[in-house]
């Protein structure tokens, strides 16, 4: 799952950053609402952190921004105040949550596991395919009660198709939820992930479907 955090404190947003890094996130990092609304025009996020008070163009302009081009995009306000007026103002403009600082990892990593589900329509934590299962809480994939060993890269991928399982996932877009600017994933490597990911999940019911020209989807496939 690709984040991007708005954050102008380089400080809390690299401490941040590598938290959720350890968690399995890809994070794309702004310090500025400029650098925020030029990465919005070219890049795709499952989600956004969103810190209110920024350099020249603040969190709510980025927000307005996003809801009037009818961006459903899920978006987490970090904000210094805990005033109901200004989290009811937030939340009214199409915020999706609101935190207040300071906060717990815990209680971040909580939320932003919460928009995930709602945004993939998925609101129970555990979600299966076949035997295959995932546990968005614990960050586990199992089948037939066998936790599965997977790479950071392959749990990316499997996640992605998992949280769209039945849904046509673009290549472009599964790459893209892989890898920040600063990285690049060729379509062999992409490939090679998800030849690992058949074998791993071999025998579970659930399959990684080739859709020539489209991408790929993961698939119940009944055996008899």
């Amino acid at each position: 799952m690709k984040l991007l955090l708005v954050e102008d404190n380089r400080e809390l947003s690299t401490w941040l950053t590598r938290l959720l890094q350890a968690s399995g996130y890809t994070i794309e990092q702004a310090f500025s609402g400029e650098e925020a609304m030029l990465l919005l025009r070219t890049q795709c996020y499952d989600a956004i952190l969103l810190d209110i008070t920024l350099p020249k163009i603040n969190g709510q302009t980025i927000l307005k921004n996003l809801r009037s081009k009818n961006n459903e995009v899920p978006v987490l306000i970090i904000s210094a105040s805990a005033a109901l007026g200004d989290m009811v103002e937030n939340l009214n403009l199409g915020a999706d949550d609101y935190l207040a600082k300071p906060f717990d990892i815990a209680e971040l990593e909580a939320r932003i596991r919460s928009l995930l589900r709602r945004a993939s329509g998925k609101l129970n934590p555990i979600i299966s395919c076949g035997n295959l299962r995932y546990d968005s809480n614990s960050k586990i994939f199992s089948s037939q009660s066998f936790d599965l060993n997977l790479t950071p890269r392959e749990h990316a991928v499997l996640e992605a198709l998992m949280r769209q399982a039945g849904k046509t996932v673009d290549k472009k877009q599964l790459a893209n939820s892989l890898c920040t600017l600063n990285d690049s994933i060729s379509p062999k490597a992409l490939e090679i992930y998800i030849l690992r990911l058949r074998k791993k999940i071999d025998h579970s019911g659930a399959q990684i479907i080739t859709l020539r020209g489209l991408g790929y989807m993961l698939s119940y496939v009944q055996t008899t």
